[in-house]
């Protein structure tokens, strides 16, 4: 054979390592920093940026109108993530003594500080070592459009941004019942929040500007505000719903900092779809190749392609095939290796379906080195698979396929001579399906990653829900 003409072999295990420890992000996030920092030594600068522990810590801004909830949530999120929580106060109180000095002129003057100055205490502040090291929880700042945008320029951009909503009605209410703890700072409400140490009810204090006078020249100026701010945020904002008790509140928050923006970095899909027989593997692996161009692998096709192209592997795989007998793992295993690791499907990233159907064959498959980055089960109610085979049936001449409930053919005749896969009775049914769930557990707990969608529903349905988490990274599992 021409050597020339012959597939072009690529180790797996190139994307693999890659992928493993983020070297497409570490380059996007390189470059990134270089630019906004613009360095004197540029190589300097990226060596420290390297020797950083880890770069991927939380970075978020909390924002809502007076009286929202703010501080709690702040706290809640900062007690969950371990991270330092900052505020508007925090940060002048912790700020050089001349520089503090000058904010506390501007306040008592009633005066606006100025942006350049609040740019330079925030940076300050987040190149001190717990936020560097931990991450950082902003809150309440920036609170206007020029403030978001120094921030901008000066490389200050949060991770996640979650805004605070209530009625204003709501917010004046909150307001009147607000309490302050003068040794803690811990905020507490009349009504909805108080406390039950006697001692703590004792340091309460009714905290200034709460009126209902003053709480309403606070929201107009908020309102003014928000909107400029938001624009700067652009998708990494998130609004929450802040009337509602402070669990359901921090719930949606925390299920918002779970997820991870799209990044721009390359990224190579490898998916598997796992589910029962007529759980649709077919058709939504179909519908991934179709639109992101990858290559679509069905394991029992890929079989009857290397007995009839005669390859090593597909000679050893005919006597099983032809007995119908059970193929051993490391032949189906050597199939695979040989067509997921030519040029096509290293580059443009693949969808396989078929395979493992155990847990031994998904170890197998990683030490190969071709592991997947994405993992999908299917899930059918055992009833819906039921329907969805054994009504369904194909036109022998026209080769049209029908099911006799969904897409019942249109006259008696092409009904009379409907053809019936004998696979498709009842009873093989019910037997793929038991054969499928003695082992799907034990994949769910190896593949801990893999996401389960609801395939009882329409396929465009599915896809939608495939393709989101394939564009986007998976959700964090913050640990404790």
């Amino acid at each position: 054979m021409d050597q020339t003409k012959r597939p072009l072999k690529i180790p797996p295990e190139f994307a693999t390592y890659a992928e493993k420890h983020g070297i497409f992000d570490m380059y996007k996030r390189l470059i990134e920093q270089l630019v906004i920092a613009r360095p004197e030594d540029p190589i300097a600068y990226l060596i420290n940026q390297l020797k950083k522990e880890n770069d991927d810590v939380p970075q978020i801004i909390i924002l809502g109108p007076p009286s929202s909830g703010k501080r709690s949530i702040g706290k809640m999120v900062c007690g969950k993530l371990r991270c330092a929580h900052l505020t508007v106060q925090n940060l002048i109180d912790e700020a050089d003594i001349a520089v503090r000095d000058q904010m506390h002129a501007f306040i008592n003057e009633k005066e606006e500080i100025p942006t350049a100055m609040w740019i330079k205490v925030l940076s300050e502040r987040l190149q001190m070592y717990d936020t560097v090291k931990k991450g950082w929880v902003l809150e309440g700042f920036p609170q206007t459009r020029d403030q978001a945008l120094a921030m901008q320029e000066h490389g200050i951009y949060p991770k996640h941004c979650i805004v605070l909503e209530a009625p204003d009605t709501v917010l004046v209410e909150r307001a009147a019942g607000k309490r302050i703890d003068t040794k803690t700072g811990d905020v507490y409400h009349t009504t909805f929040d108080w406390p039950g140490n006697p001692e703590v009810q004792e340091r309460l204090e009714e905290p200034e500007g709460q009126s209902e006078e003053a709480m309403v020249q606070r929201l107009v100026l908020y309102h003014r505000h928000l909107h400029g701010i938001l624009r700067c945020f652009g998708q990494v904002v998130k609004t929450v719903n802040a009337d509602q008790p402070k669990a359901d509140v921090f719930s949606q928050a925390f299920s918002f900092l779970c997820s991870q923006p799209r990044s721009n970095a390359p990224h190579t899909p490898r998916v598997i779809l796992l589910g029962a027989t007529g759980s649709g593997k077919n058709v939504q692996a179909a519908l991934l190749a179709n639109k992101y161009n990858l290559v679509q692998v069905a394991c029992g096709q890929l079989i009857k392609q290397a007995i009839a192209q005669e390859t090593k592997s597909g000679m050893a795989a005919k006597p099983y095939v032809e007995k119908e007998m059970m193929m051993p793992d490391s032949i189906v295993l050597d199939i695979l290796k040989d067509r997921l690791c030519q040029l096509d499907c290293v580059t443009r990233g693949w969808v396989l379906h078929g395979y493992p159907r155990t847990r031994e064959q998904a170890e197998q498959l990683d030490k190969a080195g071709l592991r997947p980055n994405r993992v999908f089960f299917l899930d059918v109610p055992n009833d819906s698979v039921i329907e969805r085979l054994t009504l369904q049936a194909m036109d022998p001449i026209t080769g049209e396929k029908y099911h006799m409930l969904y897409n019942p053919p249109r006259s008696q005749e092409v009904k009379d001579r409907l053809w019936r896969n004998p696979k498709n009775s009842e009873e093989n049914v019910r037997k793929h399906l038991s054969q499928y769930f003695a082992y799907v557990e034990e994949l769910s707990d190896y593949y801990v990653e893999g996401q389960h969608i609801n395939a009882d529903q329409d396929p465009h349905t599915v896809f939608e829900g495939l393709e989101s988490m394939i564009c986007k990274p998976l959700p964090k599992n913050f640990t404790t």
